[in-house]
């Protein structure tokens, strides 16, 4: 019985942009399912990015983390910084194959590509010890040389390979011929991805694996191989045929819907209370919009302001927009910092944050009230869930994470960041906002100025 290996690679999708908590949600869900690896694209935002990768890998047991490398040394560097914490790590040398690839997104031509794939890949490998080499568009490449770069790779180190039909160019059969001389060629395991242009793409994928495909890429959504389809497909016809995956196919249906959910951005449209994300809410403020403009945006991202409230925020609205205009993003960052504020009933003392590969990850908060000081400890999925129990411990109570994002302030070495969060209580919005040069600082800031803004109204009813 042949396994097939299971690739989720749904938060590469280019057409949808996830926040860093819908991203470690998928990523949870992913590992529930036990697909064997789950792909992440190229680090763009060091400080957000590696943070993200280091929190997944707390809690990430089942599936191999892969990270995206190869248009730069600063990629590969970057993926392995990471993925230091990663129980199960994997750099991906991604890069053009095709002649008009490689000249126009990497402006190298076939024999610099060569020494380029040759240094990235053994690079990578004296940083992390698993490496897969991925020829983006090996089905418009040329054959001698595509069988001449996946050698290099290998002798350099790769542990896989992968080829892509980005160009949804080739029929099942043809591909499945594709698929088997280069796996024949490789010497290692070799993994495909095929494009969903014409419906085919499951096809191409299962008869490319009776071919001597060892793996194959899935998502949820997006131009590549559906992950519900092929799962089913092998669940149906395996037995049949001889193969079988790693997938946990009883939780299979109920999980891929929740991934579906957060894919698609999905909300309860009978709840009045429900908030848009920025990118759906369609908000562009200027500084000629009234009071009343204003007002209505900020409910419409799911806000009960008092008139007061409303008034400064209306007014922060219009010194921002002399500059920009204002979207649902600065609208959100300009509430939690003008809106309901009021006098700390908790203050932030010290934390103290473990957390490693080996190690769940646990914070030690102190907070003060009145005079007298309070300490929690917990246990988490990374070190700002972890920090967010033990608050939750210090205060007796559980408020719903309605949204959690985390930004870059400024540049450099001791950047600052910055942390928005969104609790809901009793059907009501609050939001605060944190600024530190360390990002869990940030967040636990953040976190603590929503609550103190609930505990406020809920004393002073």
């Amino acid at each position: 019985m042949k396994t097939i290996r299971i690739a989720d690679m749904t938060l590469c999708r280019a057409d949808r942009e996830f926040t860093f908590k819908e991203r470690l949600e998928i990523i949870r869900q992913l590992d529930r399912l036990k697909v064997d690896s789950i792909e992440l694209p190229e680090i763009k935002n060091a400080r957000t990015d590696i943070l993200l990768v280091k929190t997944a890998s707390s809690f990430v047991k089942n599936s191999v983390i892969s990270v995206a490398a190869g248009s730069s040394d600063r990629s590969i560097d970057d993926a392995a910084a990471s993925l230091s914490a990663a129980k199960q790590g994997r750099i991906r040398i991604e890069v053009p194959t095709s002649p008009v690839g490689m000249e126009y997104f990497m402006h190298k031509k076939p024999d610099k590509m060569l020494e380029w794939v040759k240094y990235a890949v053994a690079k990578a490998k004296t940083l992390v010890g698993d490496v897969e080499f991925c020829a983006v568009d090996a089905t418009r490449a040329e054959r001698d040389f595509l069988i001449e770069l996946i050698k290099a790779a290998v002798e350099s180190g790769a542990t896989s390979v992968s080829v892509c039909d980005s160009a949804a160019g080739m029929l099942p059969d043809d591909f499945a011929e594709f698929g088997g001389a280069v796996a024949d060629a490789a010497g290692v395991p070799v993994g495909v991805s095929c494009s969903d242009k014409n419906g085919l793409a499951s096809a191409e994928a299962i008869m490319a694996t009776r071919r001597g495909v060892s793996s194959v890429k899935v998502s949820v959504g997006g131009d590549t191989v559906p992950a519900e389809t092929f799962m089913t497909l092998i669940k149906n016809c395996g037995d049949s045929y001889g193969f079988t995956s790693t997938v946990a196919y009883t939780e299979m249906r109920r999980i891929l819907t929740q991934i579906n959910w957060i894919v698609d951005g999905a909300k309860n449209e009978n709840s009045t209370s429900s908030s848009l994300s920025a990118e759906d809410s369609g908000i562009h403020l200027d500084a000629k919009d009234d009071i009343s403009v204003v007002a209505a945006a900020v409910a419409k991202l799911g806000f009960d302001l008092s008139d007061e409230d409303n008034k400064r925020v209306h007014e922060e609205v219009c010194r921002v927009a002399e500059k920009k205009v204002v979207g649902a993003a600065e609208l959100d960052a300009i509430v939690a910092s003008v809106a309901l504020q009021v006098p700390d009933s908790y203050k932030l003392e010290s934390y103290v944050i473990n957390n490693g590969n080996i190690i769940d990850s646990t914070a030690q908060i102190t907070l003060s009230r009145e005079g007298k000081t309070y300490q929690g400890v917990a246990i988490g999925d990374g070190p700002i869930a972890a920090a967010f129990l033990a608050i939750e411990q210090i205060i007796g109570h559980r408020y719903e994470l309605d949204d959690f994002g985390i930004d870059s302030v400024t540049e450099g070495k001791e950047a600052m960041g910055s942390a928005l969060v969104k609790l809901r209580f009793d059907g009501k919005l609050y939001s605060g906002k944190g600024i530190s040069t360390d990002i869990i600082g940030a967040s636990i800031r953040a976190y603590l100025s929503a609550v103190n803004k609930i505990v406020y109204e809920e004393h002073n009813a």
